[in-house]
């Protein structure tokens, strides 16, 4: 099977178009024809060398498509299931998984600088050389390779370009609130940083039924954006943010706080702004050995911080979750879609992203 895939060879360059073919397929391998993939920052970040990924790879992994076929030992899917790519593979025996922390499975971190397979073997070739896979996924590709746990199914009638979505920055966001967040219904939630993934937060806290949803962003057109998701409170982040945040709530600070930017700035504020015995939840990340600093205050009160990647996600439940509360409205997903591009405008779309231009910009293949 030939298929075409975008493949970064050189830190710096653009990707190049290639064509690619599949090799090695095991008993439980699940070969996905990609419908739709849309452009996430991370997927910025690894082409600009942040993340390490050994070259050469393809990006992407917010993805949906057709499952073409499988393995043998494959049990749930079978070939034509409508599917959303999760990038989290794990192994469901080792001490994490036991104890239902996939996000951080032994298997899942041990091969995750190799960038191939989930075995850590590479599916996937140009030339007879292999190719890497970003997040096991690769996504900027017609065909995927991915274990069963990673495709995972969906109603056909979800459309593509918006099933993709769910896969990752919606996911990381609603499930930030209603999987880690621990919120009483009524409770008070802030956002900081108001992208996808703060957008989808902004959701998830009106999933949970929060009576307050403050969105807190440097950028005045993101804070109306957040307003259109369920932002009942709007606040721009300057120099009077922490004054009027402790005003909002008569000086006791919010019950949870979803940080979703990205900057010692950002996670600094989220400390300062949650109430005693709150909880915030990180969702954005600096380089991993930048160090940042809190006034020692901000952290006292019993408050509760939680790290998140994937916001506490089961994918086999979650996703056909957000399906459902697509279905009946309550879930906004249509509306994170900027533009649509085809595969071979995936250079301008990571430009657009950088530039702060998109929301979340869509690969649609044929």
């Amino acid at each position: 099977m030939n298929f075409s895939g975008a493949v970064l060879r050189e830190l710096g360059r653009p990707l190049q178009i290639e064509t690619l073919s599949l090799k090695g397929l095991l008993a439980k391998d699940v070969v996905v024809r990609i419908k739709a993939t849309s452009l996430c920052h991370t997927d910025l970040e690894a082409v600009e060398g942040a993340l390490g990924t050994p070259v050469p790879f393809i990006p992407g992994h917010e993805a949906a498509g057709i499952v073409e076929s499988i393995g043998k030992d494959v049990a749930h899917l079978k070939p034509g299931d409508h599917v959303v790519i999760s990038w989290n593979p794990y192994c469901g025996t080792c001490y994490f998984c036991q104890r239902k922390q996939r996000i951080i499975c032994s298997q899942y971190r041990a091969n995750a600088t190799k960038s191939f397979h989930f075995d850590g073997a590479p599916r996937i070739y140009a030339k007879d050389k292999p190719v890497h896979q970003l997040m096991y996924a690769g996504s900027f590709s017609e065909v995927v390779v991915v274990t069963e746990e990673c495709a995972v199914k969906v109603p056909k009638e979800l459309p593509f370009e918006v099933a993709c979505l769910i896969g990752c920055g919606v996911m990381t966001g609603v499930g930030a609130v209603l999987n880690i967040a621990e919120l009483e219904q009524g409770g008070t939630v802030a956002v900081i940083g108001c992208g996808a993934v703060g957008l989808s937060a902004i959701q998830g806290a009106k999933l949970a039924n929060a009576g307050k949803i403050l969105a807190i962003d440097r950028d005045p057109v993101k804070l109306q954006i957040a307003k259109q998701f369920g932002a009942t409170d709007i606040l721009l982040a300057d120099e009077n943010v922490i004054q009027a945040c402790m005003q909002m709530t008569h000086q006791i600070g919010f019950d949870c706080v979803v940080e979703s930017a990205g900057n010692e700035a950002a996670f600094q504020l989220s400390v300062e702004i949650v109430r005693p015995g709150g909880k915030t939840v990180w969702l954005g990340k600096v380089p991993v050995n930048q160090k940042v600093s809190f006034r020692w205050g901000s952290l006292m009160g019993e408050k509760r911080i939680h790290r998140s990647s994937y916001g506490g996600t089961r994918p086999e439940i979650d996703f056909p979750f957000l399906a459902e509360a697509y279905f009946s409205g309550k879930l906004l997903l249509d509306q994170y879609i900027t533009s649509r591009i085809g595969l071979a405008d995936v250079n301008e779309g990571l430009a657009r992203l950088k530039q702060g231009k998109e929301i979340r910009s869509v690969i649609l293949l044929d």
